[in-house]
């Protein structure tokens, strides 16, 4: 999993309020037995105009000129702005890895679906939860100055604006060091290889019935 420390980057403002995992990578999108290919279809029935399905051929289809993550200057945004509740509806492990693979690090907002909220730190994407008028401010100045960055100091726990100003999130100590040091659940079974093969040795000898 790749380390998260300190990370800057281009706002996209979406304004909307309870996003589902739905909306995020839509169902007919799963059938694959991949982790890999679902940036090209992250919120797939807002980005274009016609429903799309597996295999299509995305260049012709039909942008929505409407849609926030089609306009010219969030082109290559790294961080999503978003309203209360995001993350919610079916329990899709896909959802984060969407976001990510759209090119996305982090997302911010006033509160996240539980499952959805475990799943991102699982994979190494971090959901920021901010106070809501602290989401609404940030809104205004990135709907307000095109190029809007925030820096993420996840050491620090704080988002800062292009101002300077410094807001503070809250985060588990053990979800923080984990993607700090970029350890996803095989990472952390992984430190401990030596005494794993060391215990195995030892059962090996104790009970070799088991082993044949």
């Amino acid at each position: 999993m790749e380390k998260f420390t300190v990370h800057t980057g281009l706002v996209a403002p979406l304004d909307r309020e309870n996003v589902d995992t739905d909306a995020i990578i839509p169902k007919q999108f799963l059938k694959s037995i991949k982790r890999t290919g679902f940036g090209p279809h992250l919120f797939d029935a807002w980005r274009y105009i016609d429903v799309g399905q597996p295999g299509m051929d995305l260049t012709k289809r039909t942008l929505n000129p409407d849609f926030v993550l089609n306009r010219p200057q969030y082109r290559g945004a790294s961080i999503l702005l978003a309203r209360k509740n995001f993350g919610c509806g079916s329990s899709r492990e896909h959802a984060p890895w969407a976001l990510q693979q759209g090119g996305f690090k982090a997302v911010v907002a006033p509160s996240f679906a539980d499952i959805f909220f475990n799943n991102s730190f699982k994979n190494g994407f971090l959901p920021i939860a901010l106070q809501e008028s602290e989401v609404a401010r940030l809104f205004d100045e990135a709907v307000g100055a095109p190029g809007y960055r925030l820096t993420i100091d996840l050491a620090a726990q704080t988002v800062t604006t292009p101002s300077g100003e410094a807001m503070h999130f809250d985060i588990d100590d053990f979800r923080k060091k984990s993607l700090l040091n970029g350890w996803d659940d095989i990472g952390l079974t992984l430190r401990n290889a030596a005494e794993i093969k060391a215990y195995e040795e030892r059962r090996k000898r104790a009970e070799p019935w088991i082993f044949g």
